[in-house]
């Protein structure tokens, strides 16, 4: 990375705080000090191609405050049912004194006055936590990132194909993959939900780790990613497609003790004049049927000017 990138970055990195400081009533040290440590472990990830895209720096700061606010989210709700369980003391204490006959009218007077101030806490606290949540929500629908895989979301894929159909003709060769996890539902029916979440972190992961710094990877939704490759003739675009099905079926998933194996299905489709995100989306939707009708794990191509 150049001196020039890195001012862009310092500067774009203290706009981001600057303006997640100015959304807060009562920002503190210690938010920004921890906005900054997950900041830092975020940049180290950075290379000059995601410095340059549009977006992606705004999109890796607000992800590291929705981090930040995901933990205050949990604290508070931590805090909350401690005050819920001493309410709920105070309420057992207040009625064996009357159940008793214990005349302590002070004693009662403060165990009250105390009960008043937990039941105020405990509003506080719910305000609080749905104030949280709601920041959350408005970073998550301004984030480019997908929170559970980390890649690029479905916002940012109808954003770079708009992008790219406005050039009416590329310069080059981009080809573009839609891919399906086979049989997803019977991972999540066998091994449960947290485990399918665990299988779309270890594809999307063996994706990033294979794929060139130049792609992109997009989640599209449920168990479907989006590959767009960029700069690659057809034959080399078969080649790369079959060699990450292959990478995925002969590598198994270990959680929990328990070995998952997964397979992918995808269809491939490439850009040309006239092309619009949904006539794409369109034509390698209907390859990727095709891939699945043939027996799934593999690829079928959409052939428009040899694929």
């Amino acid at each position: 990375m150049q001196k020039s990138e890195l001012i862009s970055l310092v500067n774009k990195m203290c706009k981001e705080l600057l303006i997640i400081i100015d959304e807060q009533d009562d920002a503190t040290v210690t938010q920004v000090a921890n906005y900054l440590s997950e900041s830092a472990e975020l940049i180290t990830g950075v290379n000059s191609d995601n410095v340059n895209q549009a977006g992606f720096m705004e999109s890796l700061f607000h992800n590291a405050y929705e981090v930040i606010a995901k933990k205050s989210i949990s604290s508070f709700e931590k805090t909350n049912k401690n005050i819920e369980k001493l309410t709920k003391l105070h309420e057992s204490t207040l009625l064996e004194c009357k159940e008793t006959h214990i005349d302590l009218p002070s004693i009662t007077i403060k165990f009250n006055e105390i009960q008043s101030h937990m039941n105020f806490e405990v509003t506080k606290a719910n305000d609080i936590i749905s104030k949280l949540t709601e920041q959350v929500k408005t970073l998550e629908a301004k984030t480019n990132l997908d929170p559970l895989t980390k890649v690029f979301n479905r916002r940012a894929l109808s954003s770079h194909l708009e992008n790219i159909c406005a050039n009416k003709k590329l310069p080059f060769n981009m080809h573009l993959l839609l891919v399906d996890v086979d049989n997803f539902k019977n991972i999540n029916d066998t091994h449960g939900h947290l485990a399918g979440d665990k299988v779309l972190m270890y594809i999307a992961s063996t994706l990033k780790k294979t794929l060139r710094d130049g792609d992109k990877i997009f989640r599209f939704g449920g168990e479907e990613f989006v590959i767009i490759l960029n700069r690659i003739d057809d034959a080399h675009c078969v080649s790369i497609t079959n060699r990450l099905i292959k990478l995925i079926r002969e590598n198994k998933l270990i959680y929990k003790g328990n070995s998952i194996m997964a397979t992918m299905s995808v269809g491939a489709t490439k850009f040309t004049h006239g092309d619009t995100p949904d006539t794409l989306i369109f034509r390698a939707d209907k390859a990727l049927y095709k891939a699945k009708d043939n027996g799934k794990d593999q690829l079928y191509t959409e052939e428009i000017d040899g694929i």
